[in-house]
């Protein structure tokens, strides 16, 4: 599930590794991590509990960040995400 208009060869800023956490674990360090970082930043987050995408996709539309991609491997995750500005 992974967004078109997400540019080729983006960069995350920062990498969050919640892998192995579970609900609410990767969304309460990833919302940390974003407060600590400036606008426009980009963070990526890895997780593996498959909860996680439903709640980074609740959370990114009702805190203004940007979920840019949200991709699944072999049971991990990673969401890209936008801080809001």
């Amino acid at each position: 599930m992974s967004e078109s208009s997400v540019p080729a060869g983006l960069v995350a800023d920062r990498t969050l590794d919640a892998r192995g956490l579970n609900c609410p674990m990767p969304i309460l360090k990833a919302k940390k991590t974003l407060n600590e970082m400036t606008a426009g930043s980009l963070l990526k987050v890895l997780a593996t509990d498959p909860g996680a995408v439903r709640d980074f996709e609740y959370f990114c539309r009702h805190t203004g960040h940007q979920l840019l991609e949200s991709t699944e491997q072999q049971g991990e995750f990673g969401f890209l995400i936008r801080r809001k500005g």
